[in-house]
């Protein structure tokens, strides 16, 4: 009876440690619950200068700010922008657009087009040599005469001339700020991001910020192919996985 009681207790002992030791998998295994607050600057990461506070940059802004980039949103009266960056997420702050020049490692353009030659004329001394993702799109009802010149040459030869010296990138214009809102890291293939650019490093830095807003970046050619994802192509504003993104520009598969 003493040796059974004794085989007994060994047994239940090692059920106990396995439930223990299995206990303890549990919680090195399954991660906590993200929250909002669990969100803040992560060191290393680029620093964005966002010009304007319009709705694609206040979208791409909180998009950011959650991957944990640190965001200036701008604009000529600032203290209107504080309820607003508030209200978009952690790490972003509001500033004038010559301060997000200053403060981003990438700067986003993000005005209506008409607006650009004077953004670009007012903040050429602090863009020298950055990174430069324009994101406008040219409207001839809305901007007049040049936005028709500039669809007839195509953004990514227009562009430059509003922004001389800096590492321009195109990316953004051919999605709306609904869809980006709407469209970020869903599931299955995530939506496409159309990019051209003349600067293989600031290709590259632009693609990691189109990943980290949840897309997947395409990178289509030189400026000059912009002109294959400006207004009134097959592919503007139109979600489409990289597959047939790069099916419908003709690029080779990846």
């Amino acid at each position: 009876m003493i040796a059974a009681q004794r085989m007994f207790a060994r047994i239940r002992g090692a059920l106990t440690l396995a439930a223990l030791a299995l206990l303890g998998l549990a919680l090195v295994v399954l991660p906590a619950p993200a929250r909002a607050a669990d969100y803040g600057p992560q060191p290393g990461l680029m620093k964005i200068g966002i010009v304007g506070a319009g709705k694609m940059g206040g979208t791409l802004a909180e998009l950011w700010s959650k991957a944990g980039y640190q965001v200036m949103i701008s604009s000529r009266h600032p203290d209107e922008l504080r309820s607003e960056a508030q209200s978009i997420g952690p790490n972003v702050s509001v500033g004038t657009p010559r301060d997000a020049a200053a403060f981003g490692d990438v700067v986003v353009i993000a005005v209506p087009y008409g607006q650009e030659p004077q953004v670009g004329k007012e903040l050429t001394p602090v863009l020298d040599h950055k990174v430069v993702i324009d994101l406008g799109n040219p409207y001839p009802q809305r901007d007049g005469p040049m936005a028709v010149k500039a669809r007839a040459e195509g953004t990514g030869v227009a562009s430059p001339r509003f922004f001389p010296r800096v590492r321009l990138v195109r990316a953004f214009n051919a999605i709306t700020y609904v869809d980006l809102r709407s469209d970020a890291h869903r599931a299955g293939e995530p939506v496409a991001i159309p990019i051209a650019s003349n600067d293989a490093q600031a290709t590259r830095m632009v693609s990691r910020l189109v990943r980290a807003a949840g897309y997947a970046p395409v990178v289509v050619g030189p400026l000059s192919t912009a002109k294959l994802f400006d207004v009134g192509t097959a592919v503007y504003v139109k979600p489409m996985s990289a597959s047939q993104l790069r099916a419908a520009l003709g690029l080779p598969a990846h």
